[in-house]
């Protein structure tokens, strides 16, 4: 594979700005099939130039294609790959990257990655600490057995005579609260007890009622972000309440991101069908797009859903993404706290795949390589220059 293939590279530009048609994306995909396995070659024009500078620059570039390629399905890594190549296609034809481009950065002590790992509190008060807890039962409440599985989910069954228990009857049905927490640098997957799949993002929190199997209606409480995968009732909408909106569903796949510290709120559905409600304004989703709830004003666009639920699949995605964004995806899953020297623009996008099961280093070297800024870790602080 090399860029000296001007056709090709043509094509990825094309894909890179959203006009490639049918005929050419399915070329693409073709040539990225034919030639992923080939060894990448330094270009005649690096190598004859004797320039140990652009030899850096292509040897990251090699070491970042070789990423995606394990990564990423084809259609997705041809793209990844090839415009990196063309990234040093501009660098040897219009030399206009400057000698600083690629910095090592300094870094005083690493970071490892986050990991699964969550607190759950019971209705009576009592945490446990999932991290640290065995496998099998963990509690029981109300007829609800609380578990552990062997692959470290939190499961609840509900037992057989769970509906005739007084203390599931009446009020006391919806006094019957958890609350499941992630720390920053944490994740965990719950199944609840009518069987929907909830994954918890870092810095997140999930309160739902654990009696929802036979309860009127299932409502839970989200901040932070999760992703759902709701069990289809079609007599019992499924609810999620979230800084200031509504998410009703009766069975669908969607992500919501509902932090404290980004701009709105961002409901994005891969599956199915979803009403969200902010006040007055409701909107329907349909799979693919994505509501922006910026304080009550719900605005529907079309979603980039890799970068949505990239945390989900176990890495950073971003496609020309806001790179304080990225910086705030970063800082929770590593659980470091982000300063920003006053030269670094804020109008600076970001694009790459880098596994989130990386250490720090390793993902800001990747995001360093576009030259675009420079990182320093102190500790738990990381340093972000121009």
């Amino acid at each position: 594979m090399t860029i000296k293939n001007e056709h090709i590279v043509k094509l990825a530009a094309k894909w890179e700005a959203g006009t490639i048609s049918q005929a050419e994306q399915l070329e693409l995909d073709n040539w990225y099939r034919e030639h992923q396995d080939e060894p990448l070659k330094v270009p005649e024009a690096v190598a004859a130039s004797e320039d140990e500078h652009q030899l850096k620059i292509w040897n990251a570039i090699q070491d970042q294609i070789q990423v995606k390629r394990v990564r990423l399905w084809p259609r997705i890594a041809a793209a990844a790959s090839i415009v990196l190549a063309i990234g040093a296609g501009i660098f040897l034809y219009t030399n206009q990257l400057k000698k600083d481009a690629v910095q090592t950065a300094t870094y005083a002590k690493d970071v490892a990655p986050g990991t699964a790992g969550a607190t759950l509190t019971l209705a009576g008060g009592k945490k446990i600490r999932l991290s640290e807890a065995t496998n099998g039962e963990l509690a029981k409440e109300a007829g609800v057995v609380v578990t552990k599985s062997a692959d470290g989910q939190l499961v609840y069954t509900v037992q057989d005579d769970a509906a005739v228990d007084p203390a599931t009857s009446g009020e006391n049905v919806h006094k019957i609260r958890n609350v499941l927490s992630t720390a920053r640098g944490e994740t965990y997957m719950v199944v609840l007890p009518d069987k929907s799949k909830v994954w918890l993002n870092a810095a997140s929190s999930l309160i739902y009622n654990t009696n929802m199997n036979i309860s009127e209606e299932r409502v839970v409480s989200l901040e932070g972000e999760a992703y759902f995968e709701v069990a289809k009732d079609k007599t019992r909408p499924f609810v999620v309440i979230s800084k200031g909106q509504e998410i009703e569903v009766l069975g669908t796949h969607f992500n919501v991101n509902a932090y404290d510290d980004e701009p709105a709120v961002a409901t994005t559905l891969l599956e199915g069908s979803v009403q969200v409600t902010a006040g007055e304004n409701k909107q329907i989703l349909k799979p693919g797009f994505q509501a922006i709830n910026n304080k009550g004003s719900i605005k529907i666009k079309e979603a980039d859903v890799e970068t949505a639920v990239d945390w989900k699949e176990g890495d950073f995605y971003f496609e020309n993404a806001d790179f304080r964004s990225v910086m705030r995806k970063i800082s929770r899953w590593y659980d470091v706290e982000i300063i920003y020297d006053p030269s670094v623009p804020e109008t600076i996008t970001s694009n790459g795949v880098i596994p989130r099961n990386n250490k720090l280093s390793a993902v800001l070297k990747s995001i360093e390589n576009s030259g675009q800024v420079h990182f320093k870790i102190e500790g738990k602080k990381i340093y972000v220059t121009k």
